[in-house]
């Protein structure tokens, strides 16, 4: 998906954060859209349908955590990745951030170029290109939007990083996926993980999925065989 393609929405009532925030991922290639407030943000995400939301917390008439809860109600913005943007640190804001529904908070002030690349860690959680949600490959069904997986009708539970793993290799089958691309597009900016974490991974994959559907490509990284 080409950056022009990725829509970003922010929402804040604060016009020069929007002014700087928009001016920036704009300048990145984003298409960007900007709200004043709760309402209007969720009249703008239902009319442009977001692949990001960036939505301050403190907020009149509707305030952030009560716009991302209304957000999540609706049906085709699921997939949509939500995060925070506030001046507020308490632990109980963050609390009721992801009771909301949302996938990440950001704390302002900000430095621009940290943005950036928080917006692309958080874009890089999309999972599919749009109108894609499951991925059939054999007896295997994986729904990326549900975050199911079904092997000879049974459905399997994965912790979400085994799952994230397991959806970009079976994406392509037989293409092999380098070790750096597998941390970039898995883990992102999240947190700091060493070789071994991959290869842990595999290894549990290959006990709940098949030993057969994962190969090793020695000094280059994996790829999932049908």
């Amino acid at each position: 998906m080409n950056k022009k393609d990725i829509r970003i929405l922010l929402v804040d009532d604060e016009p020069d954060i929007l002014e700087i925030i928009s001016y920036n991922l704009s300048k990145e290639g984003y298409t960007v859209f900007t709200a004043k407030n709760g309402v209007e943000g969720i009249k703008k995400a239902k009319r442009e349908k977001p692949h990001l939301i960036v939505l301050d917390v403190m907020m009149p008439e509707m305030d952030g955590v009560e716009a991302c809860e209304a957000i999540r109600k609706i049906p085709e913005l699921k997939p949509t990745i939500i995060t925070f943007l506030t001046a507020r640190g308490e632990d109980y804001s963050q609390v009721a951030g992801f009771d909301a529904g949302a996938d990440d908070y950001i704390t302002k002030p900000i430095k621009p170029k940290l943005l950036v690349s928080k917006v692309k860690a958080l874009l890089r959680r999309l999972k599919t290109e749009e109108g894609t949600t499951n991925v059939t490959v054999g007896d295997l069904v994986i729904n990326r939007e549900e975050y199911k997986v079904i092997k000879d009708g049974e459905e399997l539970t994965l912790p979400r990083k085994e799952f994230e793993l397991l959806s970009l290799l079976a994406s392509k089958p037989g293409k092999v996926f380098k070790r750096e691309d597998i941390l970039d597009k898995v883990w992102g900016n999240e947190v700091v993980v060493g070789g071994r974490t991959i290869d842990v991974h595999i290894r549990k994959l290959r006990e709940k999925i098949g030993d057969d559907c994962f190969k090793t490509v020695k000094g280059v990284g994996y790829k999932f065989v049908e």
